[in-house]
This record gives structure tokens, C-alpha cells and sequence, in this order.
């Protein structure tokens, strides 16, 4: 069977939160979908919480914490992206963007993206449409077109609720398989990739 690495960005503060909880659901379709396909799926989840401090450090001062370049690495070397995000003040979390702010320029250059929000009430869904994905055309990453907001209600299952979202999560993971299995398998990021060679440096050159 053929191989993809999807990273799993998820924002959530707590332990446990809703939003890993999305991101986790969110991730097991796409896996399971793409096995559908003939494709194995090896995910890897980045709880953001974990890289705060190092993200922050590295916004002030530019060095980059061997955690966060081991982060940042994962993201690079990803065939698929999962990213949800609480809402806060009506957008993405400052957590979640300020991730992204030290993420290489290009790096998700043409990366398919699953993107999910969660929140106390549906009146921010429409968070996915102004906030996360016009984020991510930014960064040229095309978005699958289903995106899957949570609620509280959507988790207890009042008034069908809980089968609502079940169906969006299949629909989005699906979408994200096609667009995983569609592409060829991003070759891993050679850390030596960028060094000068050694006829460069000798004299005379």
C-alpha cells in the first residue's frame, strides 16, 4: 500500500478539550478513508499548547527551540493537514495564528487542508468561512471544501445533532483523502538540503 503523512494541528487549552477531541475524529476519517483508497495514513498530532512558550520565544527573539523546529519539521514533511482551533473573539485562536506565523513561508504550498473550529454556541460557525480558510488560501494551501464546526449541542446529540456531525466529519475526511491520494507523496525534508557544497567553498571559486 502506498504512504501519506497528515499532521493533526490542534489548538485546544485544556486537557481534555473539544477541540482535540474534533481534530481527532476529524483525523480518523481521513485515515480511514484513505485506507479505503489503498492508502495508509500516518498521523502525527501537534498539541499547540505544548509549543506556546517556544513559538512566543522565537516571535521576540528568532531562535528556534529544538521542539518547535521538530514541530515546524512535521508540518513540512506532511502530505495533509488537519487544523482546528477554538474561537476566540470571533476568529482563530491567538495560539493557533501565532503558529502559523513561524511556519516557513511555503511550506504548505499546495497541501491539502481539513479546517475545524469549536465553540459554546453555533453563532460562530461562520468563523470556518471568514477567519480559517481565507488563513490558509493566504498560504496557498488549497481547502477541502467541507469544513466542520462543534458546538456543545453537537456532542450530546440533541435534536439529531450528534448524527449531523457525524456525517459532516465522514464528509470532510473524505474530501481530504481525495485530495491526499490525488497527489504524489511529498518527499521528506532533507535537513542538509540548503548547505553549500564543498567545491563552493574552496578557494579560488
Amino acid at each position: 500500500m502506498e504512504s501519506r503523512s497528515l499532521v493533526v494541528l490542534s489548538a485546544g487549552l485544556g486537557q481534555p478539550s473539544s477541540t482535540r477531541l474534533l481534530a481527532d475524529r476529524l483525523a480518523g476519517a481521513a485515515a480511514a478513508a484513505l485506507a479505503e483508497r489503498g492508502v495508509t495514513a500516518q498521523a502525527r498530532t501537534l498539541e499547540l499548547r505544548e509549543t506556546a512558550r517556544d513559538v512566543v520565544d522565537h516571535l521576540v527573539t528568532g531562535l528556534t527551540s529544538p521542539g518547535l523546529r521538530s514541530a515546524l519539521d512535521v508540518v513540512a514533511d506532511a502530505d495533509g493537514v488537519v487544523a482546528v482551533s477554538p474561537v476566540f473573539a470571533a476568529s482563530y485562536s491567538g495560539l493557533f495564528k501565532s503558529f502559523v506565523d513561524v511556519l516557513d513561508r511555503d511550506v504548505l504550498t499546495g497541501v491539502p487542508v481539513l479546517v475545524g473550529a469549536t465553540a459554546g454556541t453555533q453563532r460562530h460557525s461562520l468563523v470556518l468561512e471568514h477567519a480559517l480558510r481565507p488563513l490558509f488560501a493566504h498560504l496557498r494551501a488549497p481547502v477541502v471544501p467541507t469544513a466542520v464546526f462543534a458546538a456543545p449541542e453537537d456532542w450530546g446529540g440533541q435534536g439529531g445533532s450528534s448524527l449531523a456531525l457525524s456525517a459532516r466529519v465522514l464528509r470532510a475526511g473524505g474530501e481530504l483523502a481525495d485530495a491526499v491520494a490525488a497527489r504524489p507523496a511529498r518527499r521528506p525534508r532533507d535537513p542538509f538540503e540548503d548547505a553549500p557544497s564543498f567545491a563552493d567553498l574552496l578557494p579560488g571559486r
